[in-house]
C-alpha cells in the first residue's frame, strides 16, 4: 500500500505566542515556526502573521497543505469558523476561518485549544488506539476533552470539556466563571498562585522561602515557583500542592465515575512542572472511584506536551478534509 504523503498546517494561537507547524499524516511535526502574538495589533495583525508563516511552510513542501487547523483559547463557533470570544486576545466575533481561507485558498478549521490538544493525544499521543478516554489539562486554567465510543463529545452548544468548572467545594473560593469552588479555582495555575500569595501574607515565616524564589516580590509568585519550592522540600509549597492534588483527584474521580474511560490522560503545565501530581492523582482515583469504573482504567501522563495543540489541529484538519472530499464525491 502506498504511503500517504499529505500534510496539514496546525496553528496554536495563544495570548503570548503563535505556533504554526507542518504536520504529516502520521502526526509527525516536520517544521515549526514560533511567533510572538501581536495582541495590540488586533485580529488583522495576528492573521497576517499566520498567513506569512503558512506561506513559509508551503515553500519547503512538495505539495500544498490539504487544510489548516487553528486552535484558539476561547469560545469557538466551529461551524461558522468564528472566534466568539477569546479573552487572552480580546477578540469578539472574529471570522478567523473564513478570512484565512480566502487569503490562503485552503480550507481552515477552528477549534478550542484544549479540545484540539485532546485530539492530538487521542490520535497520535497517549490515547492512540483507545476509543474511551478523558484528557485533563491543568495549566493556567483547567480544561479537557472526553472521547466516548470513538466519538469526541462536543455537547449541544459545542462547550463540552469545560471540566475546570465542575464544582468541587460548595464553600470554595470564587472562580472566573462567576461560580465558587470550581476545580480550576482550586487547582488551576492562577488559583495556586492566588492561594500561595494569600498564605505568604498570613504566614510570613512559612512563606519566606517561596517569596525568596520570587525575588521578594509577592506579585511574582506563580504556580511554577510553588512547584519548584515543593520539589526543593519547602513545607508551605508541599501543603499547597497537596491541596491542589486533592482537588484534581476529586475532579478525576467524578469524571471516571461518570464516563468510565479506559484511559485518563493528565497533562498541562501544572502536571508537567510537578510530575509527582500524576502519581498522587492516580493513587487517589484508584482508592476512591467506583470499583467497576477502574477495573480497566489506566492513568497516564500526556505524551505530546506543548505540541498537542498543533498536532491535534492538523490531524483533525486532515480528517475533516478527507470527510469533506468523500461527501463531495458522493
Amino acid at each position: 500500500m502506498a504511503q500517504k504523503t499529505g500534510w496539514a498546517i496546525g496553528v496554536d494561537l495563544g495570548g503570548t505566542k503563535i505556533e504554526v507547524a507542518r504536520v504529516n499524516t502520521e502526526g509527525r511535526l516536520e517544521q515549526r515556526i514560533l511567533i510572538k502574538t501581536d495582541v495590540k495589533g488586533g485580529p488583522s495583525a495576528v492573521m497576517s502573521e499566520i498567513v506569512t508563516a503558512a506561506r513559509e511552510l508551503r515553500k519547503t513542501a512538495a505539495t500544498p497543505p490539504e487544510a489548516i487547523g487553528v486552535a484558539v483559547a476561547g469560545q469557538i463557533d466551529e461551524e461558522r469558523g468564528i472566534v466568539r470570544f477569546a479573552p487572552n486576545l480580546g477578540w469578539h466575533e472574529v471570522p478567523l476561518a473564513t478570512t484565512l481561507s480566502s487569503v490562503l485558498e485552503v480550507p481552515v478549521i477552528l477549534m478550542n485549544d484544549v479540545r484540539a490538544a485532546t485530539w492530538g493525544e487521542w490520535l497520535h499521543g497517549a490515547g492512540k488506539d483507545y476509543d474511551d478516554l478523558i484528557c485533563v489539562f491543568a495549566g493556567t486554567g483547567i480544561g479537557g476533552g472526553v472521547v466516548s465510543g470513538g466519538q469526541m463529545l462536543t455537547g449541544c452548544t459545542n462547550t463540552a470539556g469545560e471540566i475546570g468548572h465542575m464544582t468541587i467545594d460548595l464553600d470554595g473560593p470564587p472562580c472566573t466563571c462567576r461560580n465558587t469552588g470550581c476545580l480550576e479555582a482550586l487547582a488551576g495555575g492562577w488559583a495556586i498562585a492566588r492561594t500561595a500569595k494569600a498564605a505568604i501574607k498570613q504566614e510570613p515565616a512559612a512563606g519566606a522561602y517561596l517569596l525568596s524564589l520570587a525575588d521578594g516580590e509577592l506579585d511574582h509568585v506563580t504556580a511554577k515557583l510553588v512547584g519548584q519550592a515543593m520539589q526543593e522540600g519547602d513545607p508551605l509549597a508541599l501543603r499547597l500542592m497537596n491541596d491542589a492534588a486533592r482537588a484534581l483527584t476529586a475532579g478525576a474521580v467524578s469524571l471516571v465515575n461518570a464516563f468510565n474511560p479506559c484511559r485518563l490522560i493528565l497533562g498541562g503545565g501544572v502536571i508537567e512542572g510537578v510530575p509527582e501530581l500524576a502519581d498522587k492523582i492516580r493513587e487517589g482515583v484508584m482508592s476512591s472511584a467506583l470499583t467497576t469504573a477502574i477495573n480497566r482504567l489506566e492513568i497516564v501522563r500526556a505524551e505530546l506536551r506543548h505540541d498537542a495543540g498543533v498536532i491535534g489541529m492538523a490531524a483533525f484538519a486532515l480528517r475533516n478534509g478527507a470527510e469533506r472530499k468523500r461527501r463531495t464525491a458522493a
